[in-house]
């Protein structure tokens, strides 16, 4: 089984919690980072994915013409 490659920053990693605005991140490791930076402690957290909007639904025409 392969796994999926996840972009490595710091809004997806354990170690970090995001400041007052989304860019800026508090990293346990390197201190005030911004939210695109990484390190070598990287850990991947899920639960900080933003998943993808789901695909609008064309309507569906069910006139029995």
């Amino acid at each position: 089984m392969k796994k999926t490659e996840v972009e490595k920053n710091c809004a997806h990693c354990v170690k970090a919690q995001p400041l007052a605005d989304e860019e800026t991140m508090l990293c346990e490791r390197a201190g005030v980072v911004s939210g695109g930076h990484y390190c070598r402690k990287f850990k991947y957290d899920p639960l900080k994915r933003v998943p993808a909007p789901a695909p609008k639904l064309e309507k569906a025409d069910l006139s029995l013409d």
